[in-house]
C-alpha cells in the first residue's frame, strides 16, 4: 500500500502528522455515527490546514498548528498571495470558512432550535473535510501522479462503515462475510495495490498458501488483479463491493 505519510511527504512531519490525526478523527466519529464529534473536530481539522497553508504560502511553517484570531478574515487574507494556484489562495480557504462555520453556528456548540441537524451537517463535514484532503495530496504528494490520483480517489470515494482501522491493521465489523466479499471490501477500502500479506493478516488467515487460492479465484472472476504477491480491485470487483457488500 502507498504510505500516507508519502501522499503528504513535502509537509513538515509535525503538521503531516496533526492534519492525518484529526482526519482520522473526522472519519472515524462519521463511521460510528458520532454527528456531533466529527463535527466539533472539524473545527480543529480547519486550524491546521490554514496553518499549512499560511507556512507554504509565506515559506515558514509553524511547528504546530494554531488557530488565528479571526478564523474568517485570516484566510481571506491569503488571497493577496497571487504567485500561488487558486486552491491555496482562495478554494482551500473559502470551504474551510464554510467548513468552520458548521461549528460555530449550528448544532456543534450551541444547544436550540427544534430540528437536531448534526447528522445532516456531519455529511458536510465530512465530504468537505475529504476534498480538502484530496487537493492536499495534490499538492503536497511527493509519490508518482497515478499513486497520488489513487489516493485522492480513495479519500474522496470511501469511507467504509464496514472496515475499522486499529494499530495498522483493518477489520470486517460484519460477522459472518465470506472470505472472498472480506477480501473485496479490504481491498476497496485500501489506497492503491494490497499485499497478500497485509490481506491475511487483517483476515487473520494463518495459512498464506491457503488464502492464495481465495486471491486466486477472485482474479480468475476478474474481480481482482492479482500478481507478484499484491491485488489490485478491478472495475468489476469496485461494482461488486458497491451495489452489494455496502448496501444495507
Amino acid at each position: 500500500m502507498i504510505s500516507r505519510d508519502q501522499t503528504l511527504g513535502h509537509l513538515p512531519a509535525p503538521l503531516r502528522i496533526e492534519l492525518l490525526a484529526e482526519y482520522d478523527k473526522v472519519t472515524t466519529n462519521y463511521r460510528e455515527s458520532r454527528w456531533e464529534a466529527s463535527e466539533l473536530n472539524g473545527g480543529r481539522f480547519c486550524e491546521i490546514v490554514y496553518s499549512i497553508l499560511e507556512g507554504y504560502t509565506s515559506g515558514s511553517y509553524p511547528k504546530s498548528a494554531s488557530k488565528p484570531r479571526n478564523f474568517k478574515r485570516a484566510c481571506e487574507s491569503l488571497e493577496n498571495q497571487s504567485q500561488f494556484s487558486d486552491s491555496v489562495r482562495m478554494t482551500i480557504p473559502r470551504v474551510l470558512v464554510g467548513l468552520y462555520d458548521i461549528r460555530n453556528r449550528r448544532g456543534v456548540g450551541h444547544v436550540g432550535g427544534d430540528v437536531d441537524a448534526n447528522q445532516m451537517d456531519a455529511e458536510y463535514v465530512l465530504h468537505a473535510v475529504q476534498w480538502i484532503m484530496a487537493e492536499l495530496v495534490r499538492i503536497f504528494h511527493s509519490v508518482s501522479v497515478n499513486e497520488a490520483s489513487d489516493t485522492i480517489t480513495a479519500i474522496v470515494e470511501r469511507t467504509n462503515p464496514l472496515v475499522w482501522e486499529i494499530n495498522g491493521k483493518r477489520r470486517i465489523l460484519k460477522p459472518g462475510m465470506s472470505l472472498s466479499d472480506s477480501t473485496l471490501l479490504l481491498i476497496y477500502s485500501s489506497t492503491g495495490p494490497v499485499s497478500e500479506t497485509d490481506l491475511a493478516d487483517w483476515l487473520e488467515q494463518d495459512r498464506l498458501p491457503n488464502y492464495r487460492r481465495v486471491l486466486t479465484r477472485l482474479h480468475s472472476q476478474r474481480m481482482i488483479e492479482y500478481s507478484g504477491g499484491v491485488a489490485v480491485l478491478s472495475p468489476l470487483g469496485t461494482t461488486q463491493v458497491e451495489e452489494h457488500l455496502l448496501t444495507p
